[in-house]
């Protein structure tokens, strides 16, 4: 196998894991009895605390030779975290079980993206085509988990999130490149946060990763409870599962399509960041209204660009904005914010504004996301200005 195909591995089982829990997680926390707040608490702790535990996991990553053998340790962990949430009918063993996973889980991706992107930048092959593969196999886990749950116990979401997740440490200790951390001796743990600290006190750099994890955030609502409400519409678990699926199709096509042609002719990172923050206040307005069925399927392409091309500008940013010897620090910073503290902030909200105004909870992610599209604008002269994407044929905003 070449590396891109060992990565793509990874990330098969990396998103086909996240293909349940995203949708579904809080489907299986309500069949335990859970309000919506409790849902939202449950599911946005292990967000909030990414603050703390993100740099604390990068910095502990990067001690290591080798860029797998964390991916693996953490594998092992998300698994065990995951079989602990299953196997307690304790809320407070529950909710340490779950947090335990998730944590887990949520360094999985940094670590995975700045590995395939390095393995990319010297093998010469496609960021974008690793991480479609993971996409595809998350439409299938979305597909294959709302027909199992037609006929099966919900529990069958926790089963499935332990088992990928014990295929994600085999395939990281066995399979994945033995890429190493760093080209000398590894950097030690003091700097490694001198680092951290450096990219904190740059307004540049924060700025930048506010406006894309305030878009990337207004998902938090979708992501906790667009399962339970379409339930409550008549929309069966296996459409659910087919409507996350068809979001996702539409942001592999535009990672797989749409992506080569945009680094082609030069379009850049910014123009990017704008079209996928405009496409979310559009998207989250529309699904406060509650719409029918025949709408949800084209307000769900739409993730294409609310996600897919959000991330991408986010990934390309941080190269432009920082060090190579920082990209780690960067885009794990860059993770903490948008999937740890204003994701986290706006599942928590959540609960309670589903528990109030039902589809309306929408309208506050279509406001976080009009606040990244705001905090984007002034990035454009900047970003042309710090350093041109040697991809491009031409500096690109």
């Amino acid at each position: 196998m070449t590396a891109a195909q060992r990565m793509a591995l990874q990330y098969v089982l990396l998103f086909g894991a996240t293909g349940v829990s995203l949708p579904f997680a809080g489907l299986w926390m309500r069949a335990q009895g859970l309000s919506g707040a409790e849902i939202g608490t449950l599911l946005a702790a292990p967000m909030l605390a990414r603050v703390v535990t993100g740099p604390l996991l990068a910095v502990w990553a990067d001690g290591f030779r080798y860029r797998r053998t964390p991916i693996a340790l953490m594998g092992l962990v998300t698994a065990a975290g995951y079989a602990l949430a299953g196997l307690s009918d304790l809320y407070p063993v529950r909710a340490i079980g779950w947090f335990v996973g998730a944590t887990a889980m949520g360094v999985l991706v940094p670590l995975t993206d700045v590995m395939t992107l390095r393995l990319a930048a010297r093998l010469g092959f496609s960021f974008s085509l690793p991480r479609g593969a993971g996409s595809a196999a998350f439409v299938a886990a979305n597909i294959a988990m709302g027909a199992l749950l037609l006929h099966g116990p919900v529990d069958g979401v926790i089963v499935w999130l332990v088992v990928s997740s014990l295929g994600l440490a085999a395939v990281a200790a066995f399979v994945l490149p033995a890429e190493t951390v760093a080209d000398g001796a590894a950097v030690a743990g003091l700097e490694r946060f001198r680092g951290l600290g450096r990219l904190l006190v740059d307004p540049l750099f924060m700025t930048a990763i506010f406006a894309v994890g305030a878009v990337q955030a207004a998902h938090a609502f979708q992501y906790g409870f667009s399962a339970i409400m379409w339930k409550t519409q008549g929309i069966s678990e296996a459409v659910t599962g087919q409507l996350w699926a068809f979001g996702v199709v539409a942001e592999i096509a535009l990672m797989w399509l749409f992506e080569p042609w945009r680094r082609r002719v030069g379009i850049g990172p910014w123009s990017l960041l704008m079209v996928g923050s405009a496409a979310a206040v559009v998207r989250w307005s529309a699904m406060a209204l509650a719409p029918p069925l025949w709408l949800l399927w084209p307000l769900q392409a739409l993730h294409a660009l609310t996600f897919a091309a959000t991330f991408l500008a986010g990934l390309q940013i941080v190269e432009r904005l920082t060090r190579p010897d920082s990209h780690t620090a960067a885009q794990t910073l860059s993770s903490v914010l948008s999937a740890g503290l204003l994701i986290g902030l706006a599942t928590a909200a959540s609960g309670p504004l589903y528990d109030r105004f039902g589809a309306g909870g929408y309208w506050a992610m279509a406001a976080m996301a009009a606040a990244g599209l705001i905090a984007a604008i002034p990035l454009k002269r900047r970003l042309v200005e710090v350093r041109p994407d040697p991809r491009s044929p031409r500096p690109a905003a």
